[in-house]
């Protein structure tokens, strides 16, 4: 099998990974054991490189149309795939092997995802500030021009702390007293028990973002939500599927 294309953001952090949108998909091919190789992409060449590989746009954050990450080369297929929804749309069916979507679960997790979409969309602009930290200059002074322009305030404004912050992380707290609910009413360690689904893979890729981006004292706070809950579910998702 020829290792699938996997296009990545980088950053200053070790390993270069931390986006919880292209973790998804990383994910999601650790999970599946699937080969695959990195092309590292600045944000500032995003638009440029996926229009030299022929991708389509994609919604941003902010609602505009735009060239975005992840995105999927398959030699294997000719397919090309952007969007991480799409991409795990994708590798289910093109590699069935320990399925993503247990029990015809595809609706539910996408209600799922939606649910827990717009509670962190609420409060986005916090981890979006401590993001271009570790980014790379270039890639920086970039998302912070574009997210001014998209967002229509000043990228100082976006999170300051005092009571905008609160705001913010009563939000983030929402959104996983949330999830909790939903892992609650079965008991295992995944959404669906013992199953692990594309649900799982969500709320990882979203710890793994905070973890990357947060400072440590906050990444903490979260990481000492519900006895320890989510901090755990990241350690074991990287332990036993090589997300990473």
């Amino acid at each position: 099998m020829i290792p699938l294309i996997f296009y990545d953001i980088p950053s200053k952090l070790e390993g270069n990974y931390w986006s919880g949108s292209t973790a998804k998909s990383r994910f999601v091919l650790g999970y599946k054991g699937l080969p695959f190789r990195i092309e590292w992409v600045e944000y500032c060449d995003i638009a440029q490189r996926m229009k030299e590989i022929g991708a389509r746009q994609n919604k941003l954050v902010d609602g505009r149309d735009g060239y975005t990450l992840p995105f999927l080369n398959d030699p294997n297929t000719g397919a090309l795939i952007t969007d991480s929804w799409e991409i795990a749309e994708y590798l289910e069916k093109t590699y069935p092997e320990k399925p993503i979507f247990p029990n015809k679960s595809k609706g539910l997790i996408r209600a799922f995802d939606a649910i827990l979409m717009n509670l962190l969309r609420a409060a986005i602009k916090f981890p979006l500030v401590r993001s271009t930290e570790i980014m790379n200059e270039r890639s920086a002074e970039y998302f912070i021009a574009t997210r001014e322009v998209g967002f229509k305030e000043k990228f100082s404004e976006f999170s300051p702390e005092g009571p905008k912050r609160e705001e913010h992380w009563a939000l983030l707290e929402q959104m996983f007293n949330t999830s909790k609910e939903w892992y609650d009413e079965e008991g295992g360690k995944w959404l669906m028990g013992d199953v692990l689904s594309y649900a799982d893979i969500i709320i990882a890729s979203r710890l793994f973002w905070f973890k990357r981006v947060l400072h440590d004292d906050e990444w903490e706070k979260i990481a000492n939500w519900h006895d320890g809950r989510w901090a755990k579910l990241l350690a074991d998702f990287e332990k036993e599927y090589n997300g990473v």
